[in-house]
């Protein structure tokens, strides 16, 4: 269960970096209010799955997804570049992330 919550904090953590693009310097009242719920539910269920997810393992987990998810959206929301070598980086990470999950359950992590 840990690692769901994990993967749904990276996505509250995509959900707030682009909120922060629509704050507009942080002008915009309401989405700067989804913004600051999104980081906070971020964090909240990264310090949840840490109960059983070692943190190093936790933390570059999070990070990735955040960092992936907010290069994808960017692609598609802000027309961001879709140059072959940026995406082969993304799926470079996406492998460290999937292998991380991977030697975490042969350890015998949740």
């Amino acid at each position: 269960m840990e690692w769901i919550y994990l993967v749904v904090a990276g996505l509250f953590e995509c959900g707030w970096a682009i909120g922060l693009k629509y704050t507009d310097g942080v002008s915009k009242i309401v989405p700067l209010f989804l913004t600051i719920a999104a980081m906070g539910m971020s964090v909240w269920l990264l310090s949840v799955a840490m109960k059983t997810i070692p943190v190093g393992t936790a933390y570059a987990v999070w990070t990735g997804i955040g960092a992936v998810g907010v290069a994808i959206m960017g692609m598609v929301l802000f027309d961001e570049s879709r140059d072959i070598l940026r995406v082969i980086c993304l799926l470079l990470i996406v492998s460290g992330i999937v292998g991380l999950k991977l030697v975490s359950s042969s350890q015998g992590a949740s």
